[in-house]
């Protein structure tokens, strides 16, 4: 309508129209209607459609995962879907969307379902590990009702003296330290277990108390009254007691290092509990000087370098602090001036470095902060007699590479005369090995080996004991020539083949053998003795002797050698070669056809063949490779399958004991043509008068070449067919015939050949009969075999009705017979 200065003029007609579609609104999350440990049940109310029906619903998952990767579970068009084959007591998150023919609505909400699971036990309570003035940490136990798969959930809850059960601490851990707490105070504790939605009744409860604090230290500690041998210390209680105000107090006095000083500390005990000590307080009283110490005195057994000594402190009327010793030693010979050993605060001392049967002087004094006392008495003792000393290296003497002297220097004891030598000797420090023990200053050591470093070394013995040993002496034995060739055989093949120099067993020799040791010197060839002739070679492990006999049996020898000489020969190896191979016989063509060749060989003119010779006949394919098609002992070979008028070429040879023979030259063969096939009996049938027409089957050509017919007629009273007809026709008409007279015909193919103009002639089909007389309607064909006794011959259509009219004849013969019989 329209308006004009509030006029309202008449309305227009009405116009219907229609929205576009559009996909669905978004869903209500999935609800759930029925759970177990392994299904959950969802159900879902259908969203807006929008203008076009809702075709199907996509519900879709995070496998229990929690990853935040959702993948379908089910795509249909019911509301509802039984999830399957879950954990128990497993959360899983499902999400779900609807889809029409425009398109697919956004996905609902996301939305977290458990399964139901083993409810847990009601647990124990929680244990006290450690409690502290602000804190204590408890543990507990994963209950054994819930499986490995199962998420378990723990609740601690905490009462105070003043409050309920409150401030839960939730958790997945097996141990908690709850921290914050007032000193000296009393907590109550209860776990709560939870797997999935369920959850276990409360524990028991844990009671437990927190610890007092440490109190402070004392204020105001003074010293006052001091004497010689005492002082009076006074203190004010702490500031902070720790929460609680029974305090023990502890008085505490370290002696100090300075003369006449002492320490003196002040704790407070909270509870028996250490806690801080006050500030110390130092008191310094006088010290008098030490007395006389008693003379030192041994300490178990005298060495022969060594010994413990030990003296008591110095004996005066007050005890004295901080007191060190100081110990000389003075040697009995004349003109040895005293020195001091020892300096130290501990009344024991061992002295070192001393010589072996000797006599020493010893004093000891004492010193404080007021200097040093006066020195006790001396005593005088002796050091046992030790072992021999450190032996002069050996000298080493190398006469072979298997033989050395070892000579050395008469050592002098220590006090006692020397028992025996001690020689060790190998190729290292970890190898040596006692070779040798004796008085004797040599020793000659034999089966070394050539070209190896070897060392030694020498100690000295006596009633004492066992010297050190002398510094280690090298050597190296010089090199030889080698060792004997072990391994020396013969192999059925070169090792080492080579294209241009066959090799034969009959006129050859392959051998091999294992390297000696060199002894020290490069390995530069090998010597083969053969009868009285030597072969050298190189430094290799294998040769092939050439040129030899066949069928001779021979005895070899081998040597190595280095830059130092030749070494032994070996053992003889007694070999022989093998007799000739046999030569290849001679190949013949005893029969051909088009498809096959039958091949046969005799002996050699060279050499007789054994029965135990078998052959080996290869013929040439298309890739002009030589293939085997026969191998056996037979002189005789007939391939099939082959095609017409092809040339094939072969080659044979003889293999025996003695080794594989050459091959013969290539021989060539060539298959036959095929010959037409034998056609069948002609037809003959009946024209106008006396005349008749004769067909018969016609043939393909063959391989390109043309077929013609022959026809021949045999009549009345001749003795032999004639040829009538020649030609590629595959019909012809005979007229002339006689009345009455019986006749034959047959028929063969001819195949022209048109590379030779040669005319190759198949069989004769079998004939066919026929004749003419005056009164016959029709005339009989038959073949030579075939003979029908009545005057005319029935085709096979006639033959056939006149059997189905005898068998219905026959049928209502039986009938009628049956009838009256009844």
């Amino acid at each position: 309508l329209t308006v004009c200065n509030s006029v309202k003029g008449p309305s227009s007609d009405a116009r219907a129209f229609t929205t576009h579609s559009d996909p669905p609104d978004t869903p209500l999350p999935p609800r759930l209607s029925h759970r177990t440990k392994s299904s959950l049940t969802l159900q879902w109310k259908p969203p807006a459609d929008n203008g076009s029906k809702i075709t199907n619903y996509v519900l879709e998952w995070d496998e229990g995962k929690k990853n935040s990767i959702f993948r379908e579970y089910y795509v249909g068009h019911q509301r509802h879907c039984k999830v399957m084959r879950l954990c128990p007591a497993v959360g899983y998150t499902f999400r779900v969307a609807a889809l029409n023919d425009i398109g697919t609505s956004g996905f609902s909400t996301e939305v977290l379902f458990y399964t139901t699971g083993s409810l847990p036990q009601t647990s124990l309570p929680p244990r006290l590990v450690q409690t502290g003035p602000s804190w204590v940490t408890l543990e507990w136990t994963r209950p054994n009702s819930c499986s490995t798969e199962e998420v378990v959930t723990y609740t601690l809850e905490m009462q105070d003296e003043t409050k309920v059960l409150n401030s839960p601490l939730l958790g997945l851990e097996l141990n908690r330290k709850v921290e914050s707490l007032r000193r000296n105070t009393q907590y109550k504790f209860r776990l709560i277990i939870c797997s999935g939605e369920w959850c276990s009744a409360p524990s028991s409860l844990l009671v437990c108390k927190t610890t007092p604090d440490r109190p402070g230290p004392p204020v105001n500690p003074a010293v006052n009254t001091v004497t010689y041998h005492s002082f009076c210390v006074t203190w004010e209680p702490p500031q902070d007691d720790g929460g609680s105000g029974d305090l023990t107090y502890v008085l505490e006095i370290s002696e100090g290092n300075s003369e006449g000083v002492s320490e003196v500390y002040l704790l407070c005990l909270l509870n028996v509990l250490l806690v801080q000590c006050s500030d110390d307080l130092t008191v310094c009283t006088h010290i008098p000087p030490p007395g006389r110490c008693q003379p030192p005195s041994i300490v178990g057994n005298v060495k022969h370098r060594e010994m413990t000594l030990q003296w008591d402190g110095p004996l005066c009327g007050e005890e004295s602090e901080n007191v060190e010793f100081s110990l000389e030693m003075c040697a009995m010979e004349e003109g040895s001036e005293p020195t001091e050993v020892y300096c130290g605060c501990k009344a024991e001392c061992t002295v070192g470095n001393l010589l072996p049967g000797t006599t020493y002087r010893f004093q000891v004094r004492a010193a404080n902060s007021a200097g040093y006392g006066p020195y006790s008495e001396s005593v005088e003792i002796s050091t046992a007699a030790g072992p021999p000393g450190q032996c002069s290296p050996p000298a080493i003497n190398v006469t072979s590479h298997t033989c050395a002297e070892v000579t050395w220097e008469n050592k002098e004891s220590s006090g006692i005369d020397i028992s025996e030598y001690r020689l060790d000797w190998g190729r290292d420090l970890d190898s040596l090995e006692l070779v040798y023990s004796g008085t004797e200053t040599y020793f000659q050591i034999s089966n070394l080996e050539a070209s190896t470093d070897y060392c030694c070394r020498l100690q000295a013995v006596n009633q004492a004991g066992a010297g050190p040993y002398s510094d280690l002496v090298t050597c190296q034995s010089p090199a030889a020539a080698p060792d004997v060739v072990s391994g020396f055989r013969l192999v059925d093949h070169p090792l080492n083949p080579t294209e241009s120099e066959p090799f034969s067993h009959s006129t050859s020799l392959a051998l091999t053998w294992d390297e000696p040791h060199c002894n020290g010197a490069e390995m530069t060839s090998y010597s083969i003795s053969v009868g009285d002739s030597i072969i050298t070679t190189g430094n290799v492990t294998c040769h092939i002797i050439r040129d030899l006999l066949p069928d001779s049996e021979y005895s070899l020898q081998i040597r190595a050698e280095n830059e130092m000489g030749p070494g032994p020969f070996s053992q003889t190896l007694t070999v022989r070669t093998r007799p000739l191979p046999p030569s290849p016989p001679r190949l013949e063509c005893a029969a051909v056809g088009p498809q096959s060749l039958k091949l046969r060989w005799g002996f050699s003119s060279r050499s007789q063949l054994t029965e135990d010779t078998t052959y080996v006949l290869q013929m040439e394919d298309r890739n002009q490779r030589f293939v085997v098609v026969y191998r056996g002992p037979s002189h005789t070979f007939k391939l099939q399958r082959l095609s017409e008028s092809s040339r094939y070429r072969f080659r044979i040879q003889a293999v025996s004991e003695a080794g594989e023979g050459p091959f013969s030259e290539t021989y060539t063969f060539c298959t036959t043509k095929s010959l037409p096939q034998t056609l069948k009996a002609p037809r003959v049938v009946q024209l106008e008068g006396n005349a008749r027409e004769v067909t018969w089957e016609s043939i393909p050509p063959m391989r390109g070449d043309r077929i013609s017919y022959v026809l021949q007629v045999l009549g009345g009273r001749e003795a032999d067919y004639k040829q009538v007809y020649k030609g590629d026709e595959t019909s012809f008409q005979l007229s002339g015939l006689q009345w009455n007279t019986d006749y034959r015909v047959r028929v063969f193919a001819c195949r022209r050949c048109a590379d030779t103009l040669q005319e190759l002639c198949g069989s004769f089909s079998p004939s066919a009969h026929f004749n003419l007389r005056r009164s016959d309607a029709t005339l009989a064909v038959e073949a030579d075999v075939t003979r029908v006794p009545m005057g005319s011959t029935l085709t096979d259509e006639q033959f056939a009705g006149l059997m189905v009219f005898g068998v219905a004849s026959l049928s209502v013969l039986m009938a009628f017979l049956l009838q009256l019989l009844i």
